[in-house]
């Protein structure tokens, strides 16, 4: 299972957003280090210097007296037994373990803080001085930290940074998309028209580079097509002349004449494979089709009365079908196994729920294909050996195997077990 993204566009934003979660971290401490943990200091010295000097010892027992009622009159300031200072709001103040050790450190014994928050800001301070009382200290304009609007503004901050960060990441990768999609079809034998120089300097120096290939390879495309149908008129043509001279032939020179016929007939097999190789059916657009249905009217045609074709079909749903084009790859399979093999065929198809993928295959009881020759019979011009014949051009697999890619799918060779080859040819349901 991947967790982090593959894409340039995942990886770019999970980069601003870990580099903006460490600044968020780092930021949040800096403040409780430099502005926080300072500013509880000064208070909890600020308290601790009233607390000693509430308990300053006044020898004169007359104004001893006097001077803690004006001092608590003044300040507000008051020392109150533990059940008078339950009373007066000790019960719902909150212990604050940190300023208690701070304040015991300051007092020189131990000492335990609490803070009530009502009409007043209130420090309950029970002091060594006396265990038995509490002293408790009003302080105005003193709010309790409340560290939420601080996290609010950094998370507010954290999701606008990334929100930019995807909006900017995204811009960037719009021309690269377009790009992909472009060489795909490309790829396809398809030309789009130029794509939009738009981007930065760098995607904008690609772009227009695509564009020189795509259009020069169109070129070539054209040339080779125009090169192909100008070889095949002037081919044909003596052939006919050839093929109309023989026909004067006497009687006693027809084997002559079958011979001739047979090898005008094989030029004009190999000329028709050369201009299917080229054209590939590129301007055929898919179409949503059940690929069940094509293969039936395929086996119907191919049938002959002394070999047995066999169609089995499963279930399976309908997928994006260049229709003209899976037939002639599909009528090209079934011709090979009906040339190179005895017996009887086989065409089965199912469905690929994990890769999402719909197969067809055809099995036939030839020899097989010795398995170092498999890859290399799909390039063009290349046959297998003796054991399967070495009719034809050179083509069909080429041509299978530019039709099934066009499809974005795949064809795959493998000799049975039990003899005889297969042949599998798999769809995706969704053609991208």
């Amino acid at each position: 299972m991947k967790i982090l993204p593959r894409s340039a566009f995942g990886q770019t934003v999970l980069l601003i957003g870990v580099l903006l979660l460490i600044n968020q971290v780092v930021s949040f401490i800096s403040m409780s280090i430099y502005i926080i943990q300072p500013n509880a200091q000064q208070v909890n010295q600020l308290l601790a210097k009233q607390v000693r000097v509430v308990f300053i010892d006044i020898e004169d027992e007359a104004l001893s007296p006097a001077m803690g009622e004006a001092f608590q009159r003044e300040t507000g300031i008051g020392v109150y037994r533990e059940e008078a200072a339950m009373q007066l709001g000790l019960q719902n103040a909150v212990y604050y373990a940190f300023r208690s050790k701070e304040m015991s450190n300051l007092l020189g014994g131990p000492a335990e803080v609490r803070i009530s928050q009502g009409d007043e800001y209130l420090f309950w301070i029970r002091p060594p001085q006396a265990p038995d009382y509490w002293v408790k200290i009003p302080i105005n304009g003193l709010e309790e930290e409340n560290f939420s609007p601080l996290i609010l503004v950094l998370m507010i901050l954290g999701i606008l940074s990334v929100m930019g960060g995807w909006l900017f990441v995204r811009q960037l990768n719009r021309p690269l998309s377009a790009l992909q999609h472009a060489a795909h079809e490309v790829g396809r034998g398809d030309f789009p028209e130029p794509l939009i120089e738009r981007g930065t300097t760098e995607i904008v120096a690609v772009t227009r580079a695509f564009n020189h290939m795509s259009k020069g390879i169109k070129q070539l495309e054209d040339d080779r097509n125009l090169l192909m149908a100008g070889i095949s008129h002037d081919l044909r043509t003596p052939l006919t002349r050839i093929r109309l001279a023989i026909e004067m032939i006497s009687q006693q020179d027809e084997f002559l004449k079958d011979g001739i016929e047979a090898d005008i007939d094989d030029m004009n097999t190999i000329i028709d494979q050369f201009i299917d190789y080229l054209r590939h059916d590129s301007k055929d657009k898919a179409e949503m089709g059940n690929i069940n249905v094509l293969i039936e009217e395929v086996v119907q045609a191919e049938g002959i009365l002394e070999r047995e074709i066999e169609f089995h079909a499963g279930d399976v749903p309908q997928i994006p079908l260049r229709y003209v084009a899976i037939k002639r790859a599909l009528a090209n399979l079934i011709q090979n196994a009906l040339r190179y093999s005895g017996g009887k065929i086989v065409v089965t198809t199912c469905f690929n729920a994990q890769k999402q993928e719909v197969c067809f295959c055809v099995f036939d009881e030839g020899p097989g294909i010795p398995e170092a020759d498999i890859e290399r019979l799909f390039q063009p011009f290349t046959q297998g050996d003796i054991a399967r014949g070495a009719e034809g051009s050179g083509l069909g697999l080429a041509i299978i195997k530019r039709i099934v890619d066009t499809h974005g799918g795949r064809v795959t060779l493998a000799n049975r077990a039990e003899g005889g080859l297969q042949a599998e040819v798999c769809l995706p349901i969704i053609h991208e």
